[in-house]
């Protein structure tokens, strides 16, 4: 198998389009072109883990962090970065980068977050803005559903927990073929009348390309008249964080301990400690501050994530608890998740899981 047939399924679950513009995702080293031997699944792609893959015969690592995010304009320096680089080119390895494309996916990082906490009835947190469009076009009735059911096929109509969602209402169409013309119905230089449905479908924008080829080819028309327009409507299957519903309500220290102790981290940090339980939840792996007054305005009683500064620590009080839980931590669940979807797509082929731990913070 190639390494760029292993990508694409990458990319179809969690979609590079997506990723944040800061981030850097995809292929970052290596040749798409060339066979995989196997695959090792790792949280950081160190020089360490480039010996492991080395070890065990693995061409492809695929990582949740990008190990090259910054520009980097010469290798010749000994930074933990270059070393692992450096180390992968020289064995024909390859470093792919999933990051914040599978941060923004619904059963991506934060789901595994809120999975692992035992979270109920979960919602996306901050639902993802301009990646919906709708495609507005008109069919002769009596091909209508052909057109309709590739459109499908294709990934359109989709929206929230529905598919093949689609709407339709019905005209009459006029249209004079030209001699140069090849009209699938009606007369060169004649008028002609034609019953048509005008139908009306939403999509996610990065299938843009397959959802107006599907199109294209499915309709009979030479000439298909459709619009392709962008909607406001923020996508709730898509975007940062997930909130959710304990399974039972918890006082504020005994939440404390539960997390502590599920995520397996040494230490919290905590703002101040309120006397009102704890019922709906809102987390986000890694870095999570901008997130705080999403998770105020939708009433949740606690917000888990990381790297909160100080000041971030003032938006606490007695009704909303915040929790540093720890980068790593609140996303070491994230390599498993692209170990189970690979296996799940490649059952017979080689598919490791890393045992290098990759965290750099350590605990006194």
């Amino acid at each position: 198998m190639k390494i760029h047939q292993i990508t694409q399924i990458l990319e179809a679950w969690a979609p590079l389009h997506y990723a944040e513009g800061f981030d850097n995702v995809g292929l970052l080293v290596g040749n798409p072109n060339d066979e995989a031997s196997g695959i090792l699944v790792t949280h950081d792609c160190l020089e360490e883990v480039v010996d492991e893959a080395i070890d065990k015969d693995c061409n492809l690592i695929v990582c949740f962090h990008p190990i090259l995010f910054k520009g980097l304009k010469r290798f010749t320096g000994n930074s933990h970065v270059v070393r692992a680089v450096r180390k992968a080119i020289k064995n024909d390895v390859a470093i792919y980068a999933i990051h914040t494309a599978l941060d923004n996916q619904a059963y991506g990082v934060s789901f595994g977050l809120s999975q692992s906490l035992g979270l109920t009835n979960t919602a996306v947190l901050l639902p993802k803005e301009d990646t919906l469009k709708k495609l507005n076009f008109y069919v002769p009735k009596a091909q209508a559903e052909h057109v309709r059911n590739a459109l499908f096929a294709a990934g359109a109509g989709k929206l929230g927990n529905y598919d093949e969602c689609s709407f339709s209402s019905g005209g009459e169409g006029s249209f004079r073929p030209s001699q140069n013309s090849t009209p699938y119905v009606g007369k060169k230089g004649e008028r002609h009348l034609e019953d048509e449905l005008q139908i009306q479908m939403v999509f996610q924008k990065h299938l843009t390309s397959q959802i107006i080829e599907a199109l294209l080819s499915s309709h009979p028309y030479e000439e298909v008249a459709y619009e392709s327009t962008s909607l406001a409507n923020p996508n709730q299957n898509l975007g940062m964080g997930m909130i959710g519903n304990l399974p039972k309500s918890m006082k504020p220290n005994a939440f404390l301990d539960f997390v502590k102790k599920t995520l397996g981290t040494p230490s919290l940090r905590h703002s101040h400690l309120g006397t009102n339980d704890i019922a709906r939840v809102a987390v986000l792996g890694g870095s999570g501050s901008f997130a705080i007054q999403a998770a105020k305005s939708k009433k949740a009683d606690a917000y888990i994530t990381a790297d909160l500064k100080y000041h971030d620590f003032y938006e606490g009080n007695q009704s909303f608890l915040l929790v540093d839980a720890g980068h790593y931590e609140t996303e070491q669940h994230t390599k498993k998740l692209i170990l189970n979807h690979l296996t799940e797509k490649l059952p017979n082929f080689a598919i490791l899981l890393s045992e290098v731990d990759t965290n750099p913070i350590k605990y006194l």
